[in-house]
């Protein structure tokens, strides 16, 4: 049994987090925009880059798609952290729910992606069988 086999349940829950990630980021639009209009664009633009992040994520496309992919939500959960910190010029930006739900599913994704980079640059991958559970264009199980 190939490592992936045995642990499919990270690229899930990997996928999983950086989707609900960017539900939450999109669900946050509409009162964003009525608040600040480039913080409501960067949390569409947020959203909607992981939510298309799960896809390769589930798919198992490759190892680099995981390094952008936990270097991308590092850089989130920064300027999250960043936008905590009083500055000189304003106050800073207060801890809600969502802020914060956003951050545990982004701390969630970086977690699983790091498990599975650090299991995969250890066993051979064999490329042929990434999509033997989720066959492209409904075919059968390889």
């Amino acid at each position: 049994m190939l490592w992936y086999d045995r642990y499919r349940w990270l690229f899930f829950g990997a996928a999983a987090a950086t989707a609900i990630a960017g539900i939450l980021h999109i669900i946050l639009v509409p009162i964003s925009l009525n608040f600040n209009p480039m913080v409501g664009i960067f949390f569409l633009i947020s959203g909607i880059v992981q939510l298309f992040w799960a896809y390769p994520t589930v798919r198992r496309w490759g190892i680099i798609w995981y390094y952008v992919g936990i270097g991308g939500t590092i850089l989130l959960i920064i300027l999250w952290a960043i936008a905590r910190l009083p500055s000189i010029i304003s106050e800073a930006v207060p801890l809600d729910v969502w802020d914060v739900s956003i951050v545990f599913f982004q701390i969630i994704y970086v977690g699983t992606a790091t498990i599975i980079v650090s299991k995969r640059g250890g066993s051979q991958y064999d490329a042929s069988q990434a999509n033997r559970y989720m066959p492209i264009g409904g075919g059968e199980e390889l």
